[in-house]
């Protein structure tokens, strides 16, 4: 536990939960996506779905989508910006059993048609925890630097991808693999030490049988 855990993110208000933490999960469904978003549809469970309007997390949420930081002062005037910079959003109540109480499920689509979808929790004190990506389980904070590698599923892929990131001096510190099934596609999210460069993920991006390659900096 470190001095921000206690006092929490540097962040516009009320609530470190409802909007620091949202505005970041907002931002990784943005990076998962990999470009501006046109449409979003969130559903919001337990304590985001009872408290979003008067807590500003539909704020935070689309604030976070279209790229701003916890503390950027334009998440009070968000919900205003979506519609000149042309993002479609709808809200609604959804139940989930046995998830966070603070969680959100959000779909999105980009200005080319592309489409993600990630389930997340704010879990306290601005951090979050994200537990699905396009259906598929994960589990990472954002409080590492995390590679989010989606990729078919075949022979050496892992290790081909694992060995790249050896051969940059990168140390990983956790690594955790979903896939529905056999052969189709999968990911890997990938918690390392130390830097990232934008380089390193370009040449994953090359390496065999690997789709998409998205680098979640540490918050």
């Amino acid at each position: 536990m470190n001095l921000f855990d206690i006092i929490g993110p540097v962040m516009i208000g009320p609530s470190s939960s409802h909007t620091a933490g949202a505005a970041r999960i907002g931002k990784v469904a943005l990076k998962i996506l990999g470009e501006q978003a046109v449409k979003a549809e969130i559903g919001l469970a337990g304590s985001f779905a009872e408290t979003y309007n008067g807590h500003g997390t539909d704020k935070a949420l689309i604030a976070g989508i279209m790229g701003m930081e916890s503390d950027d002062e334009r998440i009070r005037c968000a919900l205003e910006l979506a519609k000149e910079q042309g993002l479609d959003y709808s809200f609604h109540k959804i139940s989930l059993s046995g998830a966070h109480p603070n969680t959100a499920c959000i779909s999105l689509t980009g200005e080319t048609g592309k489409t993600c979808s990630i389930q997340a929790s704010s879990i306290g004190g601005g951090n979050i925890r994200v537990t699905q990506i396009n259906g598929m389980e994960v589990s990472f904070t954002g409080q590492y630097h995390t590679l989010v590698v989606l990729h078919y599923d075949r022979p050496g892929t892992i290790a081909a991808v694992t060995n790249y990131i050896a051969g940059s001096d990168v140390n990983i510190g956790n690594f955790r693999l979903s896939r529905p099934k056999k052969g189709g596609e999968a990911v890997m999210t990938i918690e390392v030490d130390g830097g990232v460069t934008e380089t390193m993920v370009e040449g994953m991006k090359l390496l065999p049988n690997v789709i998409q390659v998205v680098l979640i900096e540490a918050i």
